[in-house]
């Protein structure tokens, strides 16, 4: 099949590069084969409640994601994926009666330790949402809404985070020229990468993207994946999604979820091709999900 094929060329690339001289290992982590990459997210033991601890979402999740690195959580609706997302910038504290035990550690520091500044952490760590959601202003105010919160007022230094901002998500050459106008103008694909500029504006380490694609078109699909592909070089990405073709495109490792539970984690080319779960050949060849 194509899929395969393409997965099979992807791997071989990155098996070239596990072969590169030891010298290699004082490069930049982008650089290093994988498996020599840093771990920048760590979980280990985290469990997830809602409801004051009645019902359990998250079952003893253990897992590690390397830095620059695209990883991709698949599953059923309802089987957790997008709550681990969600926990590892602690977006689910907006959510009421919340409990959870263990540790998601980023860059080494437990995000649920006692006195964490979570606003800080959520810049370190962006998200974009499944829909975009782009503020009611200008192009240029979205981008540069954050940066001015974090106090940076000069207009020069703003204008700059803008394009620099804009280009990174590759719509500078759309909008270059409209920067003043309304952002709900946009189209749907544009306002997704708008919005994956906000939170790059921000200057994180960590984008998490919870099924950022669902909403668009197939022709807008291709511009995120291509996107997120060029992205990786830069950040750490963690995706949510329901397509199996695209996790298959876009991600370094896969991780599949069923019922709260992490069943599997690997190179994308070992879950799809060889997978040592049953519940994970069962689900990624269609007999249910």
């Amino acid at each position: 099949m194509a899929v395969d094929k393409a997965i099979d060329n992807e791997v071989s690339n990155i098996e070239d590069l596990e072969l590169l001289s030891e010298e290699k290992i004082f490069q930049k982590p982008k650089n290093l084969p994988l498996k020599q990459r840093p771990n920048v997210i760590e979980v280990e033991d985290f469990n997830f409640y809602y409801n004051g601890g009645s019902k359990q979402a998250l079952f003893n999740i253990n897992m590690n994601i390397k830095e620059n690195t695209v990883t991709a959580f698949i599953g059923p609706s309802g089987c957790g994926k997008s709550t681990l997302l969600r926990s590892i910038n602690r977006m689910n504290d907006l959510v009421d009666n919340i409990a959870v035990d263990g540790k998601i550690k980023v860059h080494s520091k437990d995000v649920y330790e006692k006195g964490t500044d979570v606003v800080k952490l959520r810049t370190e760590v962006g998200m974009v949402f499944q829909k975009a959601n782009p503020f009611p202003m200008s192009i240029y105010d979205n981008v540069a809404f954050g940066p001015r919160n974090q106090g940076i007022l000069d207009k020069n230094a703003l204008n700059q985070i803008v394009e620099d901002s804009l280009k990174k998500a590759a719509l500078w050459d759309d909008v270059k020229d409209y920067l003043k106008d309304s952002a709900l103008g946009l189209s749907g694909g544009q306002q997704q990468r708008l919005c994956i500029a906000r939170a790059i504006a921000m200057r994180p380490k960590i984008l998490l993207m919870d099924e950022p694609t669902s909403a668009l078109d197939p022709i807008a699909t291709l511009k995120v994946e291509e996107l997120i592909l060029k992205l990786k070089n830069e950040y750490t990405i963690v995706i949510v999604t329901h397509s199996m073709a695209q996790a298959t495109r876009v991600s370094d490792y896969t991780a599949f979820f069923l019922q709260g539970e992490l069943i599997e984690h690997d190179r994308t080319k070992k879950i799809f091709t060889n997978p040592k779960n049953q519940k994970t050949e069962d689900y990624i060849s269609g007999r249910f999900g």
